[in-house]
């Protein structure tokens, strides 16, 4: 059978990186094909060759057999090729029709844009989807998994031959993945080749028919799925077996109180919710999406208003108004978007590791001690192992595991004893996952207080000592960590009345 795309040998270098050697990568019509690796494995950047955004330095790039060499994004579209990023590109004031068929509206007589005829076609679209989504809707008033929707029926609207998805479902619920592999399942029956990019095992598992892993800028090996173990995937990832990192839980009955909320409330989104964390714990919330977990972390951080409730940290109740009385007293929250919340992308990781303590390195007059921030920048980049070329790096052109280390930097600098941990690993790849998931667990064991918010079940089960479950708002039920299940937590997770399992310190010694 002739390959759709064919891409043999391609090289590519940057100033100073030699980004992709040899690599080799097809794709048949009408195959879910995975591109997995670790960040930084140089999956981006091949992709970026495909779509005319990079040129190769070396190699050969066919489509159906015929040798292509793209001059720009637009001349990979036109010949059929479209892509699908993992960062959203949408403009927030224009309307979702608007962003679908921007550059390409249609006309009435070739001159005025046909306004009806664009929402028509956007509405059919998600009707074909199956969304529940208004084209005449502006974009900044949706979701973050709705705007997701958006691109891709952006991307669907071209009808393209290839079609590169690029972490899809980071952003979407169990019911929006649903939908997102139908129209995938469709997409196959018709003839259309997908390139699945996605650090989730159990989604490539689910919808691919073959696996292709890349690492430091090479091809490692192509393996079909149903032939080939998790495991075996993993290995070829990282080059190491991770195992499974298992830790006991310690027993912590006899540990202070660090933080405790009493009946906090606003609205339907954070009802009634009271727990207490303890210094040493790892306190995991579970829940699907909508169920109030962000909605009651930004709510101890002061940057959403409560209508009720107390929160004490180290017995004291303190007023949390705003982010600064937070960490005034000792909070520290990293939110699930660090790019946007957590981070200053354009600048450097020493100025961003510094963000939140600049009064330590101020002297008289108002001016910075620069020396000593150098200092205190590196000890940090080697203590939590960032891998940067140097202190003075933009953060935006690190991997987004390294990327959340300097978050994490941040806040330890500060010297926070609560840290509050919102999808600590979305967009991660599963190297770097369990370099923070060791991390979170040496920073428990030096006694400070963690929430970990996470909608990946396995991480929950694997790092929490206790775990709380969230449903509309409101708290359903404790599980003791190393013992509880997905269905547990499932079961608690759809329950809309609160459990009578109560918050109780973790039992000791059980192993994850």
């Amino acid at each position: 059978m002739t390959a759709l795309i064919e891409m043999r040998h391609i090289d590519k270098r940057f100033p100073g990186v030699h980004a992709l050697r040899d690599v080799r990568f097809d794709l048949v019509a009408g195959e879910v094909h995975a591109l997995m690796g670790e960040n930084g494995a140089g999956k981006s950047t091949l992709m970026k060759i495909l779509s005319g955004v990079y040129h190769r330095d070396g190699g050969t790039v066919t489509l159906d057999g015929q040798d292509v060499s793209f001059a720009s994004p637009k001349a990979a579209q036109d010949a059929g090729i479209g892509i699908i990023h993992q960062e959203l590109s949408l403009m927030n004031d224009l309307s979702v029709a608007q962003n679908i068929f921007i550059g390409r509206e249609p006309r009435v007589l070739g001159i005025m844009v046909d306004d009806a005829q664009m929402v028509r076609q956007a509405r059919a679209l998600f009707d074909a989807m199956n969304v529940p989504i208004d084209p005449e809707t502006p974009v900044h008033r949706l979701s973050i998994a709705k705007q997701q929707m958006v691109e891709i029926a952006k991307a669907l609207s071209f009808q393209s031959r290839v079609l590169v998805m690029d972490e899809p479902t980071a952003a979407l619920n169990d019911r929006e993945i649903d939908e997102l592999f139908r129209i995938i399942a469709k997409l196959r029956a018709s003839g259309t080749g997908i390139i699945y990019i996605s650090h989730k095992m159990d989604e490539i598992r689910r919808i691919s028919d073959r696996i292709t892993v890349m690492r430091d800028g090479q091809t490692i090996g192509t393996r079909t799925t149903a032939d080939t173990t998790l495991d075996e995937i993993i290995t070829m990832m990282v080059g190491r077996d991770l195992g499974q990192d298992t830790a006991s839980i310690p027993d912590l009955s006899a540990a202070p109180i660090a933080l405790e909320v009493r009946n906090l409330r606003r609205g339907r989104e954070i009802r009634d919710v009271s727990f207490s964390l303890r210094k040493g714990e790892i306190l995991g919330f579970a829940g699907l999406m909508g169920a109030g977990r962000t909605e009651v972390a930004r709510a101890i951080f002061g940057a959403d208003p409560l209508e009720g409730g107390e929160i004490l940290v180290h017995g004291a109740a303190v007023g949390i108004r705003t982010p600064a009385d937070a960490v005034r007293a000792g909070i520290g929250y990293l939110s699930e978007d660090r790019k946007h919340f957590g981070l200053a992308l354009p600048m450097s990781v020493r100025d961003n590791i510094s963000l939140t303590s600049l009064h330590q390195f101020t002297r008289a007059g108002g001016v910075l001690d620069d020396a000593a921030l150098a200092r205190t920048a590196s000890d940090q980049i080697r203590a939590l192992d960032i891998r940067t070329p140097s202190d003075r790096q933009e953060v935006r052109l690190l991997s987004g595991g390294n990327q959340q280390k300097i978050v994490i930097a941040k806040w330890l600098l500060r010297d926070c004893d609560v840290l509050i941990f919102d999808e600590p690993t979305r967009g991660i790849d599963v190297g770097a996952k369990s370099e923070i998931y060791k991390l979170l667990s040496a920073l428990a064991a030096e006694g400070r207080a963690i929430i970990v918010i996470s909608s990946e079940l396995p991480e929950i089960l694997r790092l929490s000592h206790r775990i709380a479950v969230m449903c509309e708002g409101r708290l359903t039920g404790f599980l003791p960590g190393g013992v509880a299940t997905q269905e547990q937590i499932m079961e608690l997770a759809t329950r809309t009345a609160p459990s009578h399992r109560h918050d109780s310190p973790p039992r000791p010694e059980v192993r994850v």
